[in-house]
């Protein structure tokens, strides 16, 4: 008697992108794609049908639902499938929120076909996998607490990035400006900087956030 396939729903707003990963995983044994999804939305509801097993997700679709949000109502659910993050992202502006929602897993989408059948197997099976970068990132925070930013520190600087001004900031995260401004005055001193300009600089080059 051979093994049930493990079955994979794959959430990504590019058709292309969906038609590789497809085809990357089409021709590997026991792994049987059996819906896709351009939302994040969708593959919501497609999860709650039931019949899948992992669920490949990107992290950004445009408007609506983000891949995070998407993970955290797939994951919610008792017996719900796994999900795994496939994405182009890094930064722990992405990987954070990804992790807390409820992935099981987190791999970028230039890893070897190889490595992406593992992680789909490995998620299947309830076992974390994550790509090096991430690993390595997830380690440093562990071993410098004081020095990582926290993810509301992190989502008050990428606001800051796109050139939101504290006010503006406030209203986006539902936080009092003075909050913001405290938010603001713990990164510089973790970061050593002394400027909002600077502050965005830093995290960029340190894989904080993305620009």
């Amino acid at each position: 008697m051979t093994d049930a396939p493990i079955r994979l729903l794959l959430a990504d707003d590019h058709p292309v992108v969906r038609a590789g990963l497809r085809a990357v995983l089409e021709t590997e044994p026991g792994l049987d794609v059996v819906a896709e999804a351009a939302t994040a939305e969708a593959a919501v509801a497609r999860a709650a049908e039931g019949g899948i097993d992992v669920v490949l997700m990107d992290l950004q679709f445009g408007a609506g639902m983000n891949g995070a949000e998407a993970t955290a109502a797939i994951t919610s659910r008792p017996g719900g499938p796994r999900v795994l993050v496939v994405t182009t992202y890094d930064t722990d502006a992405d990987t954070l929120p990804a992790i807390e929602a409820g992935a099981t897993g987190y791999v970028l989408k230039d890893a070897p076909p190889e490595d992406l059948a593992a992680a789909v197997r490995t998620s299947a099976a309830g076992r974390t996998t994550l790509a090096p970068t991430v690993a390595d990132r997830l380690m440093n925070r562990l071993r410098t607490p004081d020095t990582a930013l926290t993810r509301r520190e992190t989502e008050v600087l990428v606001l800051v990035a796109e050139g939101l001004s504290n006010r503006a900031v406030a209203q986006r995260l539902h936080l009092t400006e003075g909050t913001v401004k405290s938010h603001l005055a713990r990164i510089y001193t973790k970061l050593g900087v002394d400027s909002r300009t600077s502050a965005v600089a830093n995290a960029t080059g340190l894989g904080l956030i993305r620009r």
